[in-house]
């Protein structure tokens, strides 16, 4: 072991900020017509996941309504720093949704926890 790394060591570390994460969650539940099936239904949101899941601070997941042809719920749950950062980034998420998914929103629901 080096002698810088042995005076490091015994240095001890100073006392680390204690950073709490703060995590938002985005339930949007959408309205679908003619979708046929499950695959054109799974088609159409494509975009959640390609785009959306691909963030490091969000994680996105179709929650619920998963057999059904005319709805879908989708939750995306967001990690930052403090619960203002967290509301700004959902608010963007669910206008950029909005101008790139093709189907009604009919319920948003949000919780910062």
């Amino acid at each position: 072991m080096s002698e810088a790394l042995r005076k490091l060591l015994n240095q001890g570390n100073p006392q680390q900020p204690v950073i709490t994460p703060h995590v938002g969650i985005l339930t949007l539940h959408f309205q679908l017509y003619a979708c046929e099936d499950l695959k054109a239904k799974r088609k159409a949101f494509t975009a959640m996941k390609a785009v959306w899941g691909k963030e490091p601070d969000l994680a996105v997941a179709e929650t619920a309504d998963q057999d059904a042809l005319d709805c879908v719920t989708w939750t995306i749950a967001a990690l930052g720093g403090s619960s203002q950062q967290i509301s700004q980034r959902l608010d963007q998420i669910e206008k950029a949704i909005q101008e790139r998914i093709d189907a009604a929103i009919l319920d948003v629901h949000r919780e910062i926890l």
